[in-house]
């Protein structure tokens, strides 16, 4: 039977391995949409939102994402970007979801990067997997703060 402690290690490592992929994944598509903002623009333009709103997304969206990372760096708001990364999965599934229910007239993508390759349900694979790295790793901090307190 393992330890208590070595329980605790084990939780810390997969914690860590869960802000990684979810660090990696919005400081990856925070950046490359500034890299290529006029690109980025473009397709913001071309959701099926109101044109006013892309001025508060084109800047709102990648801050947020490396916002998120940036919570998820330090053990002491990692709950909070564990949170915060489930909100924004959910809402990106969601639409993708909207997509694949053909709610829209026409299927526009903003991804930035090799994510842009992805159909849309290899998309919505891609998003539930990260929903479920966001879900797992504030379950599981979650529980480590209550074995703290």
């Amino acid at each position: 039977m393992l330890s208590i402690p070595l329980i605790n290690m084990k939780r810390k490592i997969v914690i860590e391995i869960l802000s990684s992929l979810l660090i990696l994944l919005f400081v990856y598509t925070g950046v490359s949409k500034w890299l290529d903002f006029k690109t980025f623009t473009g397709q913001m333009n071309n959701q099926p939102l109101p044109n006013w709103m892309t001025p508060i997304l084109v800047w709102t969206l990648p801050a947020v994402e490396i916002i998120i990372s940036g919570f998820l760096m330090f053990d002491k708001t990692q709950l909070i970007g564990f949170r915060a990364s489930l909100v924004l999965m959910l809402l990106f599934t969601l639409y993708t979801l909207l997509v694949l229910l053909k709610t829209f007239g026409r299927i526009p993508c903003s991804c930035g990067g090799v994510i842009e390759n992805l159909s849309w349900p290899q998309h919505l694979v891609f998003n539930l997997f990260f929903v479920g790295v966001a879900l797992a790793g504030m379950i599981l901090k979650r529980k480590e703060k209550l074995k703290i307190s």
